[in-house]
């Protein structure tokens, strides 16, 4: 793995944390934050499992001030500056950069059809408006858009852009995106297809942005250290286990549904509460039962 590149590690897309009347529940986003910084993790706020395309620029700069605060210095604050309207994406880059965050997260914008051209002309803009490093994410799942590694690649020597997320499910993508950016000192690569955490670090990759660390980051920080150490068998044990505890809330599920279960689950750890931003909603009272009755025997061993 690669030494000096700081953007690395356990990178958690961090779940927002509401009360019932959709306010940022403060006390929510310290347990959360303090449950990551005690494995060893950052916090990445505003991406997809934070619901950053249904909250307010409002609540968004309540969830940086608060994760910022908390933070207070410890580790990187990663904050999502996703918006359909670019000058939207740089007020907000802006914005929260003042407030604290150190880097800025930013997939594409989802509703036109996009050829490579503007693709480029389009990142290029926003970097060149951030006044904090910025990486790019890819999520197919949401935006519908494959950014394509060629555009990447001559994105990647812009001085301002410092690395990519990527969660598209494509080995033969990620097998190509390794080969190009294994030995960059100067551009992070972060898996953020959980499931691969193990062979994406193994080819090269510099970080895991695992979901499922809301609840339980120590495995894969263990499993992250394990694999800066060449003990790819604990490695692999850990992917397991991670892989099992993943699949508690989303098997079976729709993206939006084993978000609401993933509320559950964090509510049943004490670190949040249940509510979700419209058109998700938390899971109905019956099903919320059944649902922790049919994983409570696991709830039990998760360290939260």
């Amino acid at each position: 793995m690669k030494k000096d590149n700081p953007y690395k590690g356990v990178i958690v897309p961090m779940v927002t944390p509401l009360n019932d009347d959709y306010s940022v529940d403060s006390d929510g986003v310290g347990k959360i934050v303090n449950l990551l910084l005690e494995a060893g993790a950052s916090p990445f706020i505003a991406g997809t499992t934070g619901e950053a395309s249904s909250l307010s620029f409002q609540q968004k700069e309540v969830l940086v001030k608060e994760t910022v605060k908390q933070v207070n210095g410890k580790t990187l604050v990663y904050a999502g500056i996703s918006s359909n309207c670019l000058p939207e994406s740089i007020d907000a880059a802006k914005r929260f950069a003042d407030l604290g965050a150190d880097v800025l997260v930013a997939n594409m914008p989802s509703y036109y059809p996009l050829k490579d051209a503007f693709t480029l002309r389009y990142c290029e803009q926003l970097a060149e408006a951030c006044p904090k490093p910025l990486i790019f994410y890819n999520i197919t799942a949401t935006t519908g858009y494959s950014i394509p590694l060629d555009i990447l690649e001559k994105l990647s020597y812009h001085p301002n852009i410092v690395g990519l997320k990527d969660s598209e499910r494509d080995q033969d993508r990620l097998d190509k995106a390794l080969s190009l950016w294994k030995n960059r000192e100067d551009f992070a690569h972060l898996i953020g297809w959980a499931a691969m955490s193990v062979y994406a670090l193994k080819n090269g990759s510099d970080g895991i942005v695992p979901s499922t660390g809301n609840f339980a980051p120590v495995p894969y920080v263990e499993l992250y250290e394990a694999a800066r150490a060449g003990d790819w068998k604990l490695a692999e044990t850990l992917q397991q286990k991670t892989n099992d505890l993943s699949a508690l809330y989303q098997k079976g599920r729709s993206l939006s549904e084993s978000l609401a279960a993933l509320k559950v689950i964090m509510n049943e750890k004490g670190l949040c509460g249940t509510q979700m931003m419209p058109p998700i909603y938390r899971m109905e009272e019956k099903e919320e039962a059944a649902f922790i009755q049919e994983i409570g025997k696991e709830l039990e061993n998760i360290n939260a």
